[in-house]
């Protein structure tokens, strides 16, 4: 299978971006809030063995891309540098998949003027209402214990693993190996502090929050039903410009590529079949 590994300088510094498959329909694939490309290792074979090329990208501050200083990490500017990162591949119009506050950066990127979405799948979105959500906040109410528990070596580990997981819905799929890769990109003394950087930054400004209310193409929104399920029926209303579709999940969290990766497939599937059959 063809895998290509790429940096994008998008001007704050450069994006990794990982491609599997190729000379399929573009699907492009967003992380939510302290995850990476990583979190798509399952769906990205399966949408390339199903035809499609996808594109997952690390966010600015996560993962393998660059982690700058005295740069805006807002979701607005996410999207900003997300959509020079795509307009440097030279993609046709593309699907784009988010999952948590890759969700809201898919819908600043289809509200766009410059935008060439054709449709969104949407993963657990937050409410853009009410940011940074729940388990952000959680985070940052307990990062004083986790300063003061941190080690060098792993100080965001005390904060960012009953982040981890909380979003899914048994231990077993979130094990102690996998909360270690997660943390890697916040390993090491300004972890902590990185991360708590990366929290503050969730938000929408008045202008971004009504670009959003401007979406107007196809959108499929999935929620998981366990633990406090994000709300999904407040969307139609949210979105009243676009063709909403809503999918609940039974007992599943909110990180679903990790929860349920093959419930995500097969939605996700079913869901570009529909588009082009549209």
């Amino acid at each position: 299978m063809y895998v290509e590994h790429l940096r994008i300088p998008i001007g704050s510094g450069a994006l990794h971006v990982e491609r599997v498959g190729r000379g399929g329909s573009p699907v492009v694939l967003l992380h939510g809030f302290a995850t990476c490309t990583f979190l798509w290792r399952q769906l990205a074979p399966v949408l390339a063995n199903a035809g499609y090329t996808a594109i997952a990208i690390d966010l600015l501050g996560h993962g393998e891309s660059d982690c700058p200083d005295e740069v805006n990490y807002t979701l607005a500017a996410q999207a900003e540098y997300v959509a020079r990162a795509l307009a440097a591949l030279r993609l046709p119009a593309v699907t784009i998949v988010g999952q948590d506050i890759g969700a809201l950066v898919a819908l600043l990127l289809a509200a766009s003027p410059r935008s060439r979405v054709d449709s969104l799948f949407l993963l657990s979105p937050p409410d853009p209402d009410d940011l940074p959500g729940a388990e952000i906040r959680s985070l940052q109410l307990s990062s004083a214990r986790a300063v003061l528990s941190a080690s060098t070596l792993f100080g965001a580990l005390p904060a960012l693993a009953p982040l981890l997981r909380g979003g899914v819905s048994s231990p077993p799929r979130m094990s102690d190996l996998l909360v270690a890769r997660y943390l890697a990109p916040f390993v090491g003394n300004r972890g902590l502090n990185n991360l708590l950087q990366r929290a503050a930054a969730v938000e929408l400004s008045e202008d971004a929050r009504a670009q959003i209310a401007r979406v107007a193409c196809a959108v499929c929104v999935v929620d998981g039903g366990a633990g406090t399920p994000r709300p999904s029926l407040s969307w139609p209303t949210l979105l009243p410009a676009a063709k909403v579709v809503l999918h609940r999940l039974g007992e599943v969290g909110w990180l679903i590529p990790q929860d349920a990766p093959g419930e995500v497939q097969e939605l996700l599937l079913a869901w570009l079949d529909s588009q082009r059959n549209a």
